[in-house]
């Protein structure tokens, strides 16, 4: 699960859009929630900063480093396995390393900031810095890495769901009802759009705890898969790879998909746009608490990712699915089965939190915090109907991982925390320590965009010229 970052505070976003000036809540858990929705691209700074001082925190050390665990992981987890595939165990774990560390000096990055100007809100910070341009940038790449994160979980149900059907039904595999993207149809018009078009999420708000269990054991299952499945392969050992696939791990590999690998860790690091929330909750807060709290929640996230990433590699090899859930194709698999299960409905729970925080972004500008429910059912159908689409078009998972990992997570990462710094950090001089690193850091980012954008369409274009087939676990069926 992609990128749950916005979901702990979405349950209460809507009821702000109704009544932008009041006060705190009365239930702690949804004032310290509330009071992102009810910032976010809110009218006044003053009111904003006001909020802030106010607000004490609640959350205690350890439940802050589980918020922020849960706002880490997604489903870029599924795709690190596909990562390492394409570029050795070597380099992988370097690249991971070095991800992770950029990710950790962002968002300490952010946290200076925040003690700077006294303000807890990602998009204030973009104003305080550049004016509205910057409120709208940051509002950009945020609902940008928000509907990348859709599409993944969307792509998963794509995937999965037919494989779950097959286990229940010995049918053909060319009946309508195995076909992905007629799947994702239904599940959308069935389930995601009466959840998405309720004005209040109420208990979806609180999914992320599911997911990251979904995932935890996601990888207990692919550890002890590494154990029971033997190499070579054959079509009854739950793999979806043929059967003279090489058994031997590489530890550095450099082709044309190694393209893919940083954006799928960019993506699967993002956490920022949940940071100063989750901040704004921390009990007995300071700068250096909450560096602490980062410290330990990307580092458990790093070790998780890197077990996954080594387990699914070293059972699947250079065959490895882009998707690694979709690796596992015996569907006489009851612990896959149950692992489907669970990730299914958490991405399926999920969709409408992280639409939910596009479109109440989208209303917040358009209708100044007016609820109508018009727009409302409107900007809900054209969301889903935009990010269904895509999910048909787009041949693989990992074309949405590369995109969304080069360009909003990239912002999110390197580009926008380094501006804000250098333009909100008057009080350093440029030739200090830490602005110079920033400085490096910025171009840094601007750096992966420039070069990473492009290589993938040229990888896109050199797949296209050599074949059409689109990469999905379903052709196995």
């Amino acid at each position: 699960m992609n990128n749950l970052e916005t979901g702990f505070i979405a349950k209460v976003a809507e009821e702000d859009l109704a009544d932008l000036g009041k006060g705190p809540m009365d239930s702690k858990l949804n004032h310290a929630k509330g009071l992102e929705s009810e910032k976010h691209l809110a009218s006044t700074d003053v009111e904003k900063k006001e909020c802030q001082e106010h607000n004490n925190g609640i959350a205690s050390f350890g439940m802050s480093v589980f918020n922020l665990s849960n706002a880490i992981i997604g489903s870029g987890l599924l795709g690190l396995s596909y990562a390492m595939a394409n570029t050795g165990i070597v380099l992988f774990v370097i690249l991971l390393i070095g991800v992770m560390l950029l990710s950790l000096y962002s968002i300490h990055l952010l946290l200076n900031i925040s003690t700077i100007t006294g303000s807890m809100v990602y998009e204030t910070l973009g104003e305080k810095a550049f004016g509205k341009p910057g409120k709208f940038i940051v509002f950009g790449a945020t609902s940008l890495q928000n509907t990348g994160a859709i599409l993944s979980y969307l792509f998963i149900v794509k995937n999965e769901l037919p494989f779950v059907i097959k286990s229940f039904v010995d049918v053909n595999s060319q009946e309508w009802y195995l076909n992905g993207s007629y799947l994702i149809i239904i599940v959308t018009l069935v389930i995601i759009l009466p959840l998405c078009l309720f004005k209040n999420l109420g208990y979806l708000g609180y999914t992320s705890g599911f997911s990251l269990a979904c995932m935890i054991f996601f990888l207990i299952v692919v550890i002890w898969k590494k154990t029971e499945i033997p190499c070579p392969f054959t079509v009854s050992n739950s793999s979806c790879i043929s059967d003279g696939v090489k058994c031997n791990a590489k530890y550095f590999v450099l082709n044309e998909k190694t393209v893919y690998a940083l954006p799928t860790m960019a993506f699967a690091f993002v956490c920022q746009p949940s940071l100063l929330p989750i901040y704004s909750e921390l009990k007995n807060r300071t700068s250096r608490r909450m560096k602490k709290v980062s410290n330990i929640s990307v580092f458990a996230m790093f070790i998780m990712y890197l077990l996954t990433a080594i387990f699914g590699y070293l059972t699947f090899y250079d065959d490895v699915n882009s998707e690694l859930l979709c690796s596992y194709s015996d569907k006489r698999d009851q612990t896959i089965l149950i692992v489907r299960l669970a990730v299914i409905t958490a991405v399926i729970l999920t969709v409408p939190v992280l639409l939910f925080t596009i479109r109440s972004s989208i209303l917040l500008i358009a209708l100044k915090g007016k609820f109508s429910w018009f727009w409302h059912i409107i900007t809900t159908l054209v969301l889903l109907i935009a990010c269904n689409v895509l999910v048909i078009l787009i041949p693989s998972i990992k074309d949405v991982f590369a995109v969304i990992g080069s360009s909003s997570a990239n912002m999110l990462i390197f580009i926008i925390p380094a501006s804000l710094y250098l333009k909100l950090a008057k009080d350093e001089t440029v030739f200090t320590l830490r602005k110079m690193g920033t400085v490096l850091f910025l171009i840094a980012g601007i750096i992966f965009m420039l070069v990473n954008l492009p290589l993938i369409i040229i990888e896109w274009t050199h797949r296209d010229s050599n074949t059409t087939t689109t990469e999905s676990c379903t052709k196995e069926l």
